[in-house]
């Protein structure tokens, strides 16, 4: 019996690890397993509502036609789609977000503004040549020579 489970199944031969192997090679990994597609909710019943609510433009960028094709989508698909990144990106973070049941009210925001002053700063910063630090309208007092008696 022994013989024969080995040759059917060549990764149940016992091995000293306690069958950790064969439970191992059976069970499917989670990082390949199907996501739920969640069930469209009141303000939401189409994938265009859905992607007008997260906001950004987002209707304009995808195109998609069912609720189901919407779900299935990945980032290749999106990339394909002609979805540039940070669009992707958001799409799949708000499509995870809604999934896990949070409304688009809760998580959808507008994208961060663009930084005006950077790092160190450059040479100009609000329409002032920045030079140095110090206070140029306040001219420094002169030292006094000592005087020789």
């Amino acid at each position: 019996m022994n013989s024969l489970l080995q040759i059917i199944r060549p990764s149940l031969r016992p091995s000293f690890n306690g069958g950790l192997r064969a439970f191992l090679t059976i069970t499917r990994p989670l990082s390949t397993r199907a996501l739920p597609i969640p069930e469209p909710k009141e303000p939401i019943a189409s994938p265009e509502a859905f992607l007008k609510a997260i906001g950004r433009s987002c209707d304009t960028k995808l195109s998609v036609e069912t609720w189901d094709e919407l779900w299935n989508h990945n980032g290749t698909k999106l990339k394909t789609a002609g979805v540039n990144v940070r669009d992707r990106r958001y799409i799949l973070w708000c499509m995870e977000k809604y999934r896990s049941g949070l409304s688009p009210d809760e998580f959808a925001h507008e994208p961060r503004a663009k930084k005006t002053i950077r790092g160190w700063g450059p040479a100009v910063q609000n329409g002032k040549r920045i030079r140095s630090r110090r206070n140029r309208n306040n001219k420094p007092k002169k030292k006094k020579k000592k005087e020789d008696n």
